[in-house]
C-alpha cells in the first residue's frame, strides 16, 4: 500500500495503558484502527499497580480477565505511617475516614487486580493484536490536523526516519499528561494544579518482603528531615517516592532507600525517574474528531482508589462502543458528543475525592475538606453517569453511592446478579456488553420492541433471577416496567410507573439514547 493512502476509521496516539485498552476494546467490537506508540515496549517503571472490579469487568467482557491474576475477595490496600519499613509503625492510615471498606465480593463477578502496569500492558498488546489491531511501535507523531471530514496525522518511523501520513475518521489522544495534541488544540486544564516534583526509585529487595506479613503494602516514611512513600508491586519489586528539589546522585538515592528500609538489606536499583504530581482536568475532552483519554484528559496522582489508570480505562470503554456505532453508521456522530458530558464530571469527582482524603489533603489546604467522601465501591461500581443520552437521571441523585443503594436508576451501572441463562449460571452483566438491551418481566414490552434494533430479555423466561434478587426489585421496574441498558452496561432509560408498553414510546427513547441514523 502506498503510505500516502493509508486510512483507518480510528487512529490511537499513545500505546501505554489507556491507548492499549482502547485498542483492545475497539478490536473486540470489530472496529478497524491503527495505534502508534513512539516506544517499542512498556516503560521501565511500572507506575500503576491496582485495578478495580469495574476495570476487570471491562476486561472480562473483552475476554482477557482470566489472564489477569485477581486479589482475594475483600482485599483492600492498607497504608501505615512508619519511621521506616523495619522501624516503628506509628499508625494505620484509613483511605476513607469514618467508613469501613466493604468489599464482600457481592457487587461484582470480579475482584480487583494487583498487577504492575508493565506486566499488564503486554497482555493488552497481545490480546489486541490477536483480535486484529494494527499496533505500530517506534512510530512518533509529527503533526495532526483535522477538518470536517477527517483527521490527518503525519507520522515518522523512528528507526528508519521514514515519514508517512494516516487519515482517520476519528483520533483518540492517549498521549499522556503532557499531551502535545491537547496543547495543540488549545484545551486548558483546571484543578489543584502542579503540586510537587517527585523522584521515584524502583528497586528489588527480597528481604523487604518479610515485612509484608501484617498485610500492609504501603508506607508513609515519617522521619525528621525525610518524608517519603514506600510501596511494593508484590512481585519482588519496591518503589520509593519523595519530593526532590534538585537532581540526586546514585549514591544519594541508594542512601535514601536504605533510610526508608530502616535496616541494612541487600537491594538492586532497577531504574529511577522524576515526575510531576498534579491534579488537572481538561476543560473539554474532545474537539471535533479528536478525543482525549486517560492522562491527557485528567491528570490525577496515584491513589489507593486507583483513580488515575482506572479512570482512563473507563474513558476507553465509554468511547469504544460509541465509535463502533458511529463508524458502522448505526448512530449519528452526535452520540460522540456525550463523551465529555459523561466522563468529565466523573474525572472531576475523582479529583475532588483524591484531595479531600488525608493522603493528599495536607498538600492542597482546606479547599476540599468539606466535600462528602465516597467509598471505593461507590466510586467504582456506583458512580452516576449523566448526559443527554441518558433519560431520567434525577438531578437530586448523588454523584456516587454504594451499589446496594442503587436499584436500576438511569445513569447507574446495571447491577451484577448471578442469573440462569440458557441453562447456565452467569453474571447479569455478561448479557449487557454487546448492544442495547431491553430487560423486562412484562411480555408486552418485549412485543413492543419486536421491530426495533433492540435486543430483549424477558425475566423469568430468557433470564431467571434468584428469588432474593428478583429483577423487578433489583432494577426497580415493578412488575410491569422495563429498562434499557447500553453496550457499556449503563442503564440509559427506565419506564415510568404504570407506563403502557408501546412501540412508539420505545422508538422515541431509542432516538434519544442511541441516536440512530434515519
Amino acid at each position: 500500500m502506498n503510505p500516502a493512502s493509508i486510512h483507518t476509521p480510528v487512529l490511537i496516539i499513545g500505546g501505554s495503558l489507556v491507548g492499549l485498552s482502547a485498542s483492545l476494546f475497539l478490536a473486540w467490537r470489530g472496529v478497524p484502527h491503527i495505534l502508534v506508540e513512539k516506544h517499542h515496549g512498556s516503560a521501565a517503571h511500572p507506575r500503576a499497580t491496582g485495578f478495580t472490579e469495574h476495570t476487570l469487568e471491562f476486561f472480562r467482557a473483552a475476554g482477557i480477565a482470566e489472564r489477569i491474576p485477581q486479589v482475594p475477595p475483600g482485599a483492600t490496600v492498607r497504608r501505615a505511617r512508619v519511621e521506616s519499613l523495619a522501624g516503628q509503625h506509628y499508625e494505620e492510615l484509613p483511605w476513607t475516614p469514618g467508613q469501613p471498606e466493604e468489599r464482600d465480593g457481592k457487587a461484582s463477578p470480579m475482584a480487583g487486580a494487583a498487577i504492575a502496569q508493565d506486566l499488564l500492558e503486554p497482555i493488552l498488546r497481545e490480546a489486541a493484536r490477536a483480535r486484529g489491531a494494527d499496533l505500530r511501535t517506534g512510530v512518533e507523531l509529527l503533526s495532526v490536523q483535522q477538518d470536517a471530514q477527517r483527521v490527518t496525522a503525519q507520522l515518522r518511523q523512528r528507526d528508519t526516519g521514514a515519514c508517512y501520513a494516516v487519515t482517520a475518521d476519528y483520533l483518540i489522544a492517549a498521549d499522556g499528561a503532557a499531551s502535545p495534541i491537547r496543547e495543540q488544540l488549545g484545551i486548558a486544564r483546571q484543578g489543584a494544579g502542579p503540586l510537587r516534583v517527585l523522584r521515584s526509585v524502583l528497586f528489588r529487595c527480597a528481604e523487604a518482603d518479610a515485612f509484608l506479613e501484617r498485610g500492609i503494602r504501603q508506607f508513609d516514611i515519617d522521619q525528621p528531615g525525610f518524608k517519603g512513600f514506600l510501596g511494593t508491586y508484590s512481585d519482588g519489586r519496591w518503589f520509593l517516592m519523595f519530593e526532590e528539589q534538585s537532581e540526586s546522585t546514585d549514591a544519594q538515592l541508594r542512601a535514601l532507600v536504605r533510610q526508608a528500609l530502616g535496616k541494612d538489606m541487600a537491594f538492586e536499583l532497577i531504574t529511577t525517574g522524576r515526575w510531576e504530581l498534579a491534579g488537572l482536568i481538561a476543560d473539554r475532552f474532545s474537539e471535533g474528531r479528536i478525543f482525549l483519554a486517560g492522562d491527557s484528559a485528567h491528570q490525577l496522582p496515584p491513589t489507593r482508589g486507583g483513580y488515575g489508570a482506572n479512570t482512563g480505562i473507563d474513558d476507553a470503554y465509554n468511547l469504544a462502543w460509541k465509535l463502533q456505532r458511529v463508524v458502522r453508521r448505526q448512530s449519528r456522530p452526535a452520540l460522540l458528543d456525550t463523551y465529555t458530558d459523561e466522563r468529565r464530571p466523573i474525572a472531576w469527582l475523582r479529583h475532588q475525592q483524591t484531595f479531600a482524603r488525608p493522603d493528599y489533603a495536607k498538600w492542597v489546604g482546606d479547599g476540599y475538606q468539606d466535600a462528602p467522601l465516597y467509598g471505593n465501591l461507590a466510586m467504582e461500581l456506583g458512580q452516576l453517569t449523566r448526559s443527554g443520552a441518558i433519560l431520567g437521571a434525577d438531578a437530586a441523585l448523588p454523584p456516587a453511592a454504594h451499589p446496594r443503594d442503587w436499584a436500576g436508576q438511569p445513569g447507574t451501572r446495571a447491577p451484577h446478579v448471578w442469573v440462569r441463562h440458557r441453562g447456565n449460571s452467569i453474571s447479569s452483566i455478561d448479557l449487557l456488553t454487546e448492544d442495547f438491551v431491553l430487560l423486562t418481566a412484562d411480555p408486552r414490552w418485549s412485543a413492543a420492541a419486536a421491530h426495533l434494533s433492540l435486543k430483549t430479555l424477558l425475566a423469568g423466561a430468557d433470564v431467571v433471577f434468584p428469588a432474593d434478587q428478583a429483577f423487578v426489585d433489583t432494577f426497580g421496574t415493578g412488575d410491569d416496567g422495563a429498562v434499557i441498558v447500553r453496550p457499556d452496561g449503563i442503564i440509559a432509560w427506565r419506564s415510568a410507573p404504570a407506563a403502557i408498553p408501546d412501540a412508539m414510546l420505545l422508538r422515541a427513547v431509542m432516538e434519544k439514547i442511541a441516536m440512530p441514523h434515519s
